[in-house]
């Protein structure tokens, strides 16, 4: 399992008042990713630059997609416009794959046999693997959770202890994550002030 998928699995398993837009767990998704290929080594950052590194790539389909997508020669690309390029319906990938693996079924909602159909966790070995780590207080697992609104950041624990490159993207999903939020509250905004206006005085 990925960190991206063990972020996906507890995002699809909140407690009923916790709800997950799928525009915030795509950006923080994304950043899952860039993780995961750091620890394979596939990638390095600079600054806050993410740069192809030697290692293979995990054996894993989406995180092979997130690695074709790094750019390989300079100018690399900044880990902000990487979270925001990759993170496009990321989150809808993530659903797709993990139900063709079985992973997620979906339901009907409501009474009615023709009603909307909901997706729901299957009980197997990676949601109890995913849920195990967020149990016990993963930091990384913790520090992304929180950017989507899944609990409360670590106070006493660092990310990764020690490593100033895990802090970094961290931060800058958290960054993103509150950026979307203040595009959407604009939005808000705006569309109230044209409403008012087409109602008039």
């Amino acid at each position: 399992m990925t960190t991206a998928k063990d972020l996906f699995i507890i995002a699809m398993d909140p407690a009923p008042e916790q709800t997950v837009g799928q525009g915030d767990l795509s950006l923080a998704l994304a950043g899952a990713e860039l993780l995961d290929l750091l620890d394979a080594g596939a990638i390095t950052v600079d600054g806050d630059l993410v740069v192809p590194g030697g290692s293979p790539v995990p054996d894993d389909r989406l995180l092979a997609g997130a690695a074709a997508g790094i750019t390989r020669q300079p100018p690399y690309e900044r880990i902000e416009d990487w979270l925001w390029r990759r993170g496009r319906d990321l989150a809808a990938t993530y659903q797709d794959a993990l139900e063709e693996a079985g992973e997620l079924t979906r339901k009907r909602s409501g009474l009615l046999p023709f009603g909307p159909k909901e997706v729901e966790l299957t009980d197997t070995p990676a949601r109890r693997r995913a849920v195990a780590r967020r149990d016990e207080g993963d930091p990384v697992l913790a520090s992304l959770a929180s950017a989507v609104g899944l609990g409360s950041e670590p106070s006493d624990d660092e990310p990764r202890p020690g490593d100033e490159t895990v802090t970094t993207v961290v931060a800058t999903v958290h960054e993103a994550v509150m950026e979307l939020e203040a595009v959407r509250q604009r939005r808000t905004i705006e569309n109230t002030a044209f409403a008012n206006v087409w109602r008039g005085p």
